[in-house]
Order: C-alpha cells, then sequence, then structure tokens
C-alpha cells in the first residue's frame, strides 16, 4: 500500500517539476474544461509536444481526457493533487518552525558576527620580503610550421 502511494506522489511531483506541466494546469484550473488544440495555443511548441506534456499529466492522474468524435477535451483530476497537499502539510509544522527560528536568529541584534580569520588588509604571509612570481612550467614555444 505504502510503495503504491510513493509511486503516485513520485508520478504528481515529477509532472509538476515541468514549468510547461504547470502552466498547462493553471490554464484548465481557470476553465473548466478545455480541447487539446484550445489548451495548446498560448504556448509556442507544436500539439505533438503539448499532448506529450498532458501524456505525462494524466499519467499522474493530474488531467482527464474525454474524446468526443475528432476532439479530446481536458479536465483538472483533484485527486492526486490532494494527496500531495496532504503529504506536504505532514512537513508544514516542521518547516514554518525551522524558518520562523531562523527568521528569529537574522533579527537578534544581540549576535555579533563572527570574525575571519584574515582580514583583506592583512598579507598572505609572514615574511616581509616581496615573493618572486613562480616559474612557468611549460618550455620555450617549439618552431612554428611557416619557418
Amino acid at each position: 500500500m505504502v510503495k503504491h502511494e510513493d509511486e503516485t506522489l513520485d508520478r504528481t511531483f515529477a509532472a509538476l517539476s515541468d514549468p510547461t506541466r504547470r502552466a498547462l494546469l493553471a490554464r484548465l484550473a481557470q476553465q473548466r474544461e478545455l480541447s487539446v488544440s484550445a489548451l495548446a495555443e498560448p504556448f509556442a511548441m507544436s500539439l505533438p509536444a503539448v499532448m506529450k506534456h498532458l501524456d505525462v499529466l494524466a499519467e499522474a492522474g493530474l488531467v482527464t481526457r474525454e474524446k468526443t468524435g475528432r476532439t479530446v477535451a481536458c479536465r483538472l483530476a483533484a485527486g492526486p493533487m490532494e494527496d500531495a497537499m496532504q503529504w506536504l502539510a505532514r512537513y508544514q509544522h516542521f518547516w514554518n518552525e525551522q524558518l520562523d527560528r531562523l527568521a528569529a536568529f537574522v533579527e537578534d541584534e544581540t549576535c555579533q558576527p563572527t570574525p575571519t580569520l584574515a582580514s583583506p588588509a592583512a598579507p598572505l604571509s609572514r615574511s616581509g620580503a616581496a615573493s618572486t612570481p613562480a616559474p612557468r612550467r611549460s618550455t620555450r614555444r617549439g618552431r612554428s610550421r611557416r619557418n
């Protein structure tokens, strides 16, 4: 059971990881139902490319498609998104607490910056003598083909 839930979440988050697929979902959220061609209109990509994105969304269960004649209508499906939201909610308290602690640390005026190991004005060497440049590692240039 857990393995199935993990696979479903993996597919959902993988589908949501692509900006084009998120934009397709946003368009479907604005409209109740859109045909594939209407859904693809604002994107600068071919219809087959949009269809591949829709295949990923459908495989994750985020979109349902229904064919009527020559038209394929797409709709949002809420189930996988609800599962993802529940999964994220489990970690919400932890992250809120961590971010609150970070904000308190940053806003703490009593916190002094730690001194750096070497200040920019400090010399890198204790010696007062000037350093000589390192020797070149390669030999002299050879003859060119023109000579």
